[in-house]
């Protein structure tokens, strides 16, 4: 088992900042592909980032690459994802999740509760 939870969101206004982390526990973190996922009110989860076990590769959903950044740190079982000039629409609850390797269809073995971002105009 891997527990998740995430933290760091809150109210922002458009063109600022925040960073988000994703604090783990349980079996060993680096063997894990973390990805962190939104879901807006009334759509669908979408993915919007990912990093490998190792954190050698990142992924990034079209509408935030550029803005955000996703990071980790092994050593202290945290997982970070940056997020420059938000947007209204990067309003959404974000959630962390841990896999063997990165679905970025969501289809990932552990997930946080998330936490809740809004960006205001």
């Amino acid at each position: 088992q891997v527990q998740l939870v995430e933290s760091g969101g809150g109210l922002v206004q458009a063109g600022g900042s925040l960073r988000l982390s994703c604090a783990a526990s349980g079996r060993t973190f680096s063997n894990y592909a973390v990805g962190w996922f939104r879901q807006a009110p009334g759509k669908d989860r979408e993915f919007v980032a990912g990093i490998s076990a190792s954190g050698g590769n990142t992924y990034y959903a079209d509408s935030v690459k550029g803005r955000f950044a996703i990071s980790r740190d092994n050593a202290k079982n945290t997982v970070y994802l940056q997020m420059n000039f938000l947007k209204p629409e990067d309003t959404a609850v974000y959630y962390c999740a841990a896999n063997p390797t990165l679905r970025i269809d969501g289809a990932m073995a552990y997930w946080g509760k998330g936490t809740l971002v809004t960006v205001s105009s």
